[in-house]
């Protein structure tokens, strides 16, 4: 075989670390993103929350100006290199505009985490939302806890007495997963004879420990401490679990107020073990019954809130959807005062990775302030005049608008929540198909739903409106609408057929 040399040229799409992190942040929803805050909280003793700071200011002036010098005192303090670089390519724009460049230069267009995203088609296709219509509640529970815990009761060979105690402490505990009423005030409830009621607290303690060995963990707890304590012992052994043990059993006031020198002070632990252990604990669930609550409309907090002022539209963050950090500058002084500096320091590494946690916060909700600042100048009628009024959108006009690609504004507008006049709604909602006219215009396909549910709800119920009807009703209107679509528009509504209709 007669070998040869090769020169082949190729490119690709190489993603900092820093900006991998800015691009998970940003497709988090509110509650995820709180849950990574606490995760980091928990992880990095160098960062910490602070209760007047506040991103609510549409410009976030201060913010970047604090950012500003914070990352000058670091890049001096690192001495440049391969840090100093990530950071000049952090401090773009936004992150949005390299990954345009990037498709420009020829990269394969594949999403950041991996998912090929389809090519839109041209014109008003590339919204897709067509389906999302109006989001779908959150489904209900197939069983509840008491049920859950009743099918385990079933196959578990305890004696009669045993096991009616065991029903009754089931039939005790809350939607939570705790028992609500103590061991004697459930005695003292069955029967007033005294006697009967020392052998029923017996069985009742009994039945209590079979109960918090049931699934899920930590139910029939009595108290948050002991939650977390039966969760921590159904796992394995080691240093940190009976240190978390220990925190959740005497400390938990110490950990919620994160009083990590007090905490190692009374444990003896040292500071990597108290943040396993604290890592351990974050992880527990405290409410064990709260995956088989009934499913109910879950109160939205909105990421933007549109207001307005005379006949102006002003879009403000909501301060209370973001997370007040900063870094804790006890320890970053105390680093500057090593030897050597924050470079040569352990903890440098860390004091670095919380002022790259900040920088990508501030960014997501710059992004989410930028994209929706573009939506509302696009669909000014719907803030005057409601659904009706929404015209087409869809994902890439933003995108060329702001200089994103539109996996960027799909990451924004998805579970992010717009509060205005009309109520609230995720981003995007706002995106819509357009349907032809009579006019030779279009309508956004979100104002043919709202005109489809208009026409049923003012339908005769003895005579329902079926497909077809609503088809030539919206043709009337200008509006030209093949009954399959119709029909998908309905179902989108959760409005039942006009034979089914017509029976309610």
């Amino acid at each position: 075989m007669k070998q040869s040399l090769q020169i082949r040229l190729s490119q690709h799409l190489s993603l900092t670390p820093q900006l991998q992190q800015s691009i998970r942040l940003l497709q988090l929803s509110t509650l995820e993103l709180n849950q990574e805050v606490e995760q980091m909280l928990a992880q990095n003793p160098l960062l910490e929350t602070e209760e007047d700071y506040s991103v609510a200011t549409p410009e976030l002036d201060e913010i970047r100006s604090a950012s500003a010098a914070e990352d000058s005192n670091a890049d001096s303090e690192l001495g440049g290199g391969a840090e100093a670089e990530n950071m000049a390519e952090i401090k773009a724009e936004d992150f949005g505009q390299t990954e345009r460049e990037d498709w420009e230069n020829g990269t394969e267009r594949d999403d950041f985490d991996g998912i090929r995203e389809l090519p839109s088609s041209s014109g008003t296709g590339s919204g897709n939302n067509e389906n999302d219509g109006e989001r779908s509640e959150q489904d209900s529970a197939e069983i509840s806890l008491a049920e859950h815990l009743r099918q385990q009761l079933a196959g578990m060979g305890l004696s009669e007495s045993d096991r009616v105690a065991l029903q009754v402490l089931i039939e005790s505990i809350n939607d939570d997963g705790y028992l609500e009423d103590s061991l004697e005030e459930i005695a003292a409830a069955l029967t007033d004879d005294e006697d009967s009621q020392e052998e029923l607290l017996d069985h009742l303690r009994i039945a209590r420990n079979w109960l918090q060995s049931m699934d899920p963990a930590g139910v029939g707890a009595r108290d948050l401490a002991e939650c977390l304590v039966l969760q921590l012992r159904t796992q394995p052994a080691s240093k940190a679990q009976q240190l978390a043990i220990v925190i959740c059993d005497s400390h938990l006031e110490l950990l919620a107020r994160r009083d990590s020198k007090k905490m190692m002070a009374l444990t003896g632990a040292d500071d990597a073990l108290l943040r396993l252990a604290q890592s351990m604990i974050t992880a527990l669930e405290p409410k064990p019954g709260r995956r088989f609550a009934p499913g109910q409309a879950q109160a939205v907090l909105p990421d933007v809130i549109v207001r307005k002022v005379g006949r102006e539209l002003r879009v403000t963050l909501n301060p209370e959807a973001a997370p007040k950090l900063r870094i804790n500058e006890l320890y970053a002084n105390a680093l500057r005062a090593t030897r050597g500096g924050i470079s040569n320091s352990p903890l440098g590494g860390q004091l670095q990775e919380a002022r790259w946690f900040i920088k990508n916060i501030q960014q997501r909700f710059e992004t989410i302030l930028r994209v929706s600042k573009a939506i509302v100048e696009r669909q000014k009628s719907f803030f005057t005049h409601g659904a009706l009024a929404m015209k087409p959108l869809v994902l890439r006009e933003i995108a060329d608008e702001l200089g994103l690609h539109e996996s960027t504004i799909s990451r924004v507008t998805t579970a992010k929540y717009m509060a205005t006049s009309f109520g609230t709604f995720e981003l995007k909602y706002f995106f819509g198909s357009g349907l032809s006219t009579d006019s030779g215009g279009n309508a956004s396909s979100t104002a043919v739903r709202a005109l489809i549910k208009q026409f049923v709800a003012a339908e005769i119920p003895a005579k329902p409106l079926s497909d077809s009807a609503l088809a030539s009703m919206l043709d009337e209107q200008g509006i030209q609408v093949a009954r399959r679509t119709v029909a998908k528009y309905r179902e989108a509504l959760k409005i039942a057929p006009a034979n089914l209709r017509r029976t309610i």
